[in-house]
C-alpha cells in the first residue's frame, strides 16, 4: 500500500511539474505548440519555435512573389497586345478607318444639338437638309452678332433670307471626333460672329445627329452640296471655306472641286493643317509603332485601302483662290512642320500664281496647340487684313 501511495504521490509530482512546464510553454511567444488527439486527451507536442519577424518576413516575400508573377503576366499580356494589333488592323481595315474619322468619339457627351442656345449661341438656328434623298444632316447657321436681338424666336427661314445681306460667310468643316457643338469649335463662332461673319457648319454624315456613316468621299460630297446651298442664298456676297485639322482635307478637297468646275471660292483658310493623311498618320504623336518595320504595309496601307487620301499637298495644285494657313507651334496632334511643308508647296502652285497665299504661324510660348488659335487677340487683325486684300480679286 505504501508503494503504492509512493506511486501515486510522484504521479502526481510528474504531472504537477509537467503542467506547470506546460504553462510556461504555454506562455513563451516564441514557441508554437499543436493539439493532437492521441491516446491522452489534453496531450501537447511542441514543435519548433517561431520568431515573429521572420515569419513577417516570410509573409512580404510570398506578397512580392505573388506582385511580380501578376506584372509578368500583365506584362506578356501587354507585349503581345501590341505585337497583335498591326496584324489585326491589317486584317480588318475598317478598324484603321475608324481611327481616322472617329466619329464615334461624341464630346461633350450630353449636349443637346438642337439647342444651340445651351452652348450660349442665342443667335443660331439648328436645321436639317438632304444631301441625298433619305439621308438628313445637322446644320448650324450663326448670324452676326449685329443681328443677336433680331434674331431671337425666328425661325429657319428668317436666317435664310440673312444669308443675302452685306455680312460675308463662313462655311466651317471641322475635323475628326466630336460634332459641330464642340467647345472649341463653339467658341470660334462666338468670335467670328463678333467680326460680323455668318458662320454655317454642319456634321458630315456620321457624325453627331446626321445620318450615315463617314468617308472621305461622303464628307467632300456633304461639304459640296452644303456650300452650293449657302452660296445660292448668300449670292453674289462673298463666300469663305474655313477647315480645321482633318477638314483641311476635306476643306481642299471641296476647294479643288470647285476650282475645276470653274467657280472657285472666294478665299480658303486651313487651320492646322497637313499635307496628305499618310504623312498625317505617320508623325501623329499617337503613332508608336512609327519606327516597326513595315510600318506603311501594316497602318498607312489599310488607310489607303479605305480610299482615304485627304491630298490636299496634290489638290493645292489645283486651287486658284487666296489660301491663309495658321498653325501653332506647339500642336501635338498636325505637326507644325506639315502645315509648313503644305504652305511652301501652295506658295510654287502654278494655278495659285497672282493669289495671295498666306503663312501665319503662332509661336509655342502662346500654348494655342491644336485648337486654340481662336484665343490669338491677333486673329481679327489677321483675318481682316488677308480678306480685305483677297476680295480684290472678287
Amino acid at each position: 500500500m505504501r508503494k503504492r501511495n509512493n506511486s501515486s504521490t510522484v504521479d502526481h509530482d510528474s504531472i504537477g511539474t509537467t503542467s506547470n512546464s506546460n504553462t510556461l510553454l504555454d506562455n513563451s511567444s516564441h514557441l508554437k505548440y499543436e493539439h493532437k488527439k492521441t491516446g491522452d486527451p489534453g496531450t501537447e507536442v511542441l514543435y519548433h519555435p517561431v520568431d515573429p519577424d521572420s515569419e513577417k518576413m516570410m509573409k512580404r516575400k510570398f506578397g512580392r512573389k505573388r506582385l511580380f508573377s501578376r506584372l509578368k503576366r500583365l506584362l506578356i499580356w501587354v507585349i503581345g497586345l501590341y505585337l497583335a494589333i498591326p496584324f489585326i488592323i491589317k486584317l480588318c481595315p475598317a478598324i484603321q478607318a475608324k481611327l481616322v474619322f472617329l466619329n464615334f468619339v461624341r464630346m461633350p457627351y450630353f449636349i443637346d444639338l438642337k439647342k444651340p442656345q445651351d452652348q450660349g449661341l442665342n443667335h443660331t438656328c439648328n436645321f436639317y437638309l438632304q444631301p441625298e434623298e433619305g439621308l438628313n444632316i445637322g446644320v448650324w447657321h450663326t448670324v452676326p452678332e449685329a443681328l443677336l436681338k433680331e434674331a431671337q424666336g425666328k425661325e429657319q427661314s428668317w436666317f435664310e433670307g440673312t444669308l443675302d445681306s452685306n455680312h460675308r460667310v463662313i462655311l466651317y468643316l471641322h475635323g475628326n471626333a466630336g460634332t459641330r457643338g464642340g467647345d472649341h469649335r463653339v467658341q470660334l463662332y462666338k468670335v467670328l460672329s463678333s467680326l460680323g461673319y455668318h458662320v454655317v457648319t454642319f456634321d458630315y454624315r456620321g457624325w453627331g445627329d446626321s445620318d450615315g456613316s463617314p468617308s472621305e468621299g461622303g464628307m467632300t460630297a456633304d461639304a459640296i452640296f452644303m456650300y452650293d446651298w449657302v452660296k445660292k442664298r448668300s449670292r453674289s456676297h462673298p463666300l469663305y471655306i474655313w477647315g480645321h485639322s482633318l477638314g483641311t482635307g476635306v476643306a481642299s478637297n471641296l476647294a479643288r472641286h470647285l476650282s475645276e468646275r470653274g467657280s472657285p471660292p472666294d478665299a480658303l483658310i486651313l487651320e492646322s493643317p497637313f499635307t496628305n493623311i499618310r504623312e498625317e498618320a505617320k508623325s501623329h504623336p499617337f503613332s508608336i509603332y512609327r519606327n516597326l518595320p513595315g510600318f506603311d504595309w501594316f497602318f498607312l496601307d489599310p488607310i489607303t485601302a479605305n480610299n482615304i487620301r485627304f491630298a490636299s499637298d496634290e489638290n493645292v495644285k489645283h486651287i486658284s483662290c487666296p489660301m491663309l494657313i495658321l498653325h501653332a507651334e506647339d500642336d501635338t496632334v498636325v505637326p507644325f512642320h506639315l502645315g509648313k511643308k503644305l504652305y511652301k508647296i501652295a506658295a510654287s502652285s502654278p494655278s495659285l500664281r497672282g493669289y495671295k497665299v498666306q503663312f501665319v504661324p503662332f509661336q509655342k510660348a502662346l500654348g494655342y496647340r491644336h485648337k486654340f488659335i481662336y484665343r490669338s487677340p491677333e486673329l481679327p487683325h489677321i483675318l481682316r487684313d488677308f480678306l480685305s486684300t483677297s476680295e480684290s480679286h472678287l
